[in-house]
């Protein structure tokens, strides 16, 4: 995938909200100021009548108070938060609407299960925190969408705080473009296993791809870092490579790359969302055009994909929580697994 991330994107909505924020809070006035405006209201005609020196007032103290006035003034403030909380709205109706278009729908038969999530789901029952972080490249990070609301982690943090309200979930984006298996292991420690997360969900094997990497090199690095997260406690779902054009032109080594997660899944006990299979019955299974879920580039999703894709995920994560909740699906030793 691209290394290249237009960080100008994330910026947009951090200072949008903050000044949101700053709208919304209560405008602090001075004792001083506050008879300054006091006076100004209780103005009678014989105080045109004031010296001239009252008067000639220095730009410097008239423009503060001109302001300060203006942010006392009720009316003025409910209208300019009226415009913010309205853009707010706006926002989030837009992402509410991205499947009026074209619905997000599961390939038939359904998705094969992301397996078992006993630590999360033993969290939500507690009525404890849950830590999510979301590990990958530049399909994690978000390349290709218009916002940082609509990058998957951030979809489906939104999902999960909608299915369990009460619950206090963190999703953390630990995803950086251009990154492979042996980047990724590089970092483990510090962007995953210091977080202490209850789930990881590994994004891999794209890039590993599109530079003709031995796709069962980058399985055993795989399988290594699943044992880490493992042994410090959390549950793990794999990602694998997304269907597209450019991933596409290398058909056999996406085949294997896919078929070794697989195995590196069911050897470590963990799960896997099939992102190559979904995306491809997207295009082949329910006839949407792959410029309906790629951008231009030909490799990274756009808004509805990365929606689509996070609305999968987070249905089949609710599924398997629920499983283990009611005691339908008790899962096996997640330390007993066969190396690859």
């Amino acid at each position: 995938m691209s290394r290249h991330y237009p960080f100008c994107l994330s910026t947009l909505p951090t200072v949008f909200f903050a000044a949101s924020l700053a709208l919304l809070m209560p405008a602090s006035v001075s004792p001083s100021l506050a008879q300054t405006a006091s006076q100004q209201a209780a103005l009678s005609d014989h105080a045109k009548t004031e010296s001239r020196t009252e008067k000639t007032l220095s730009a410097e103290s008239v423009q503060p108070q001109a302001a300060q006035t203006a942010v006392a003034n009720p009316a003025a403030q409910k209208g300019i938060t009226g415009r913010a909380i309205d853009k707010v709205k706006e926002v989030a109706k837009s992402a509410g609407d991205i499947f009026s278009r074209v619905p997000c729908q599961p390939p038939k038969g359904g998705n094969k299960s992301v397996g078992s999530l006993p630590h999360v789901a033993s969290r939500l029952v507690a009525g404890e925190p849950v830590v999510i972080v979301a590990f990958g490249s530049s399909s994690t990070q978000g390349y290709g969408t218009t916002s940082p609301e609509f990058t998957y982690p951030n979809r489906l943090a939104a999902q999960l705080r909608r299915k369990y309200p009460t619950a206090d979930i963190t999703v953390i984006n630990a995803g950086k473009g251009g990154e492979d298996a042996p980047e990724m292991m590089k970092r483990l420690k510090i962007a995953v296993i210091d977080l202490r997360p209850d789930l990881v969900i590994w994004q891999v094997g794209t890039n590993a791809v599109l530079r003709n990497l031995d796709p069962e090199e980058t399985a055993k690095l795989v399988e290594e870092g699943v044992g880490r997260i493992q042994a410090a406690g959390a549950d793990i779902v794999l990602i694998d490579p997304q269907y597209s054009p450019r991933v596409n032109e290398h058909a056999e080594s996406a085949g294997k790359m896919t078929k070794l997660l697989g195995r590196v899944a069911e050897l470590r006990k963990v799960g896997i969302f099939p992102r190559f299979a979904v995306m491809k019955d997207w295009h082949e299974g329910q006839s949407i055009p792959i410029d309906n879920f790629v951008i231009s580039d030909g490799l990274h999703m756009n808004d509805w994909g990365y929606a689509c894709f996070a609305q999968l995920l987070g249905d089949d994560i609710i599924k398997s929580v629920g499983q283990i909740k009611l005691g339908v699906h008790v899962p096996s030793d997640v330390r007993t697994y066969r190396p690859m």
